[in-house]
């Protein structure tokens, strides 16, 4: 009888361990997330009397490849492209298009996340990135097309929210912050402005 308790006992612990144990490798799985969005671009440059040389706004799509670690703490690997016009502003004129571009943003973060109302099956799950990649531009301007590739530091804030296991929406906002190369677009020493480009996003986040 004693025997029977004692491992009935152990079955009950080995079987409370395993639970938490599942679960885990439940919530640190992989995960992709395509997404799409529109993307607000700043000012290229400045030149005098108001004038500016800018990136159209327009939309951007791309991926997600999230790896975990921990419960809360994961890198994400992410790939996204848009195609803005290139356009020439001013103050009474507003902008101009002058040409066209092709827009690759690579970059790898670090993402912090914590649940949201634990107390629910699936809480929602606000998340932080922080990380650093690289904007690559093929720009056509009347026919003659040139490339710049410039480092960009990457923010990001955003939620998951579960809809099923393994299955949510991830909605998020990310700033990329970089200076676009013109010396190596056109050759010459000119050194446009520092900028700010928000891409706003939703997508789907598959877990696996």
């Amino acid at each position: 009888m004693r025997s029977l308790v004692k491992t009935t006992a152990a079955l009950a612990v080995l079987s409370a361990g395993a639970m938490p144990l599942a679960a885990q490798r439940a919530i640190r799985s992989a995960a992709i997330t395509p997404y799409a969005g529109y993307m607000l671009f700043g000012d290229l440059a400045n030149g005098p009397l108001g004038t500016r040389l800018a990136s159209g706004n327009g939309a951007v799509y791309g991926a997600q490849l999230g790896i975990p670690f921990t419960d809360n703490i994961a890198i994400v690997g992410n790939v996204a492209h848009s195609a803005p016009s290139l356009q020439i502003g001013a103050p009474i004129i507003g902008g101009y298009d002058i040409g066209s571009s092709s827009l690759w943003m690579y970059d790898a973060a670090l993402e912090l996340s914590a649940p949201l109302g634990t107390a629910t099956a699936r809480p929602i799950r606000p998340f932080v990135q922080l990380g650093g990649g690289a904007m690559h531009y093929a720009v056509n301007v009347k026919g003659i097309n040139s490339t710049a590739t410039n480092a960009a530091f990457v923010l990001g804030a955003g939620v998951d929210v579960p809809l099923s296991a393994g299955f949510a929406l991830r909605v998020q906002a990310t700033d990329y912050i970089g200076k676009f190369d013109f010396k190596e677009a056109t050759g010459l020493g000119f050194s446009g402005n520092t900028t700010h480009n928000l891409a706003l996003s939703a997508g789907v986040k598959l877990g696996f």
